[in-house]
């Protein structure tokens, strides 16, 4: 059954990595039901053109804008001084934004690339608007994880890729990072009305992948008739966001709308403990 258009109305919901694929679909999916939908990406231009395109084929006029280059901590931390300055309440949080990249790139902050933007982001975000998701309560964080999270491990001795780099390897570290703290945030957040969960959203056919080289984009290249389109790979966070059957729901991993059973190593408590420690540290949160 399809949800009612207006099943949204009056909530508040902040998208990263919103100008293109999935966030942009998924964004549209929300501004369909009704939601007043706040996009973040780093592009004012990619911003602008998305909004004007998503209240054109919705009709929905609350859409609105924040600029941010995810890779900077200091940016994130005036997106959630600008999103403060301009809500009270935050409904949804949908943490979006992920890339891979083909080879190490440090952040201005000095951390690497896929690290900072797929996990320390979301990490910084999600703590600095916590307060605004709390007072708003029923709310949702979503964490936009990937069955890649399988490959990954944490190498807490190697978390930045110095000492040895491989993207595959940096993209499933950073997608566990998620799952992680998908989890030990759910249990934190437990009796405050607020839920966390995390989706894969599919193999996706998006601009992902679009900086690798060599052996890794021949390896995505040939993998690309077998994925789906940015439309069908948004279902799942759009549903995680505003299903009624989701509500209360929390510290789960969804795939294809329902609830799947991530990798043991998404369950370790230990590391996931040690994790949230080290992200507070590298991101200047008490």
């Amino acid at each position: 059954m399809e949800p009612h258009e207006d099943s949204m109305k009056g909530k508040i919901v902040l998208v990263t990595g919103a100008t293109s694929g999935i966030g942009k679909e998924t964004a549209l999916g929300l501004a369909k039901m009704g939601a007043t939908v706040v996009l973040v990406g780093r592009s004012r231009e990619k911003l602008d053109k998305v909004a004007s395109s998503i209240a054109s084929a919705t009709g929905n006029r609350t859409i609105d804008t924040l600029i941010c280059d995810l890779t900077s901590m200091e940016n994130v931390r005036k997106l959630a001084s600008d999103f403060k300055h301009k809500y009270q309440r935050l409904d949804v949080l949908i943490n979006n934004a992920g890339e891979i990249v083909g080879e190490r790139r440090t952040t201005v902050d000095g951390f690497e690339y896929t690290l900072a933007l797929d996990h320390l982001s979301h990490f910084l975000l999600t703590m600095l608007l916590l307060d605004r998701i709390k007072a708003s309560a029923p709310a949702r964080i979503i964490n936009v994880s990937s069955s890649a999270h399988m490959l990954g491990r944490i190498d807490f001795e190697d978390l930045m890729g110095e000492k040895k780099y491989n993207p595959m390897k940096a993209y499933g570290q950073a997608k566990l990072a998620n799952l992680l703290f998908t989890y030990e945030l759910a249990g934190r957040l437990a009796g405050t009305g607020v839920t966390a969960n995390a989706v894969h959203p599919g193999a996706v056919r998006t601009n992902f992948g679009k900086g690798m080289k060599g052996r890794w984009r021949v390896f995505l290249w040939l993998g690309s008739p077998f994925l789906i389109d940015a439309e069908k790979g948004a279902e799942t966070s759009i549903f995680v966001a505003s299903s009624p059957k989701v509500a209360g729901v929390a510290g789960k991993y969804f795939v294809k709308k329902k609830e799947k059973k991530s990798s043991k190593r998404s369950h370790d408590q230990t590391a996931a403990k040690r994790l949230w420690e080290v992200s507070s540290e590298l991101t200047g949160i008490e």
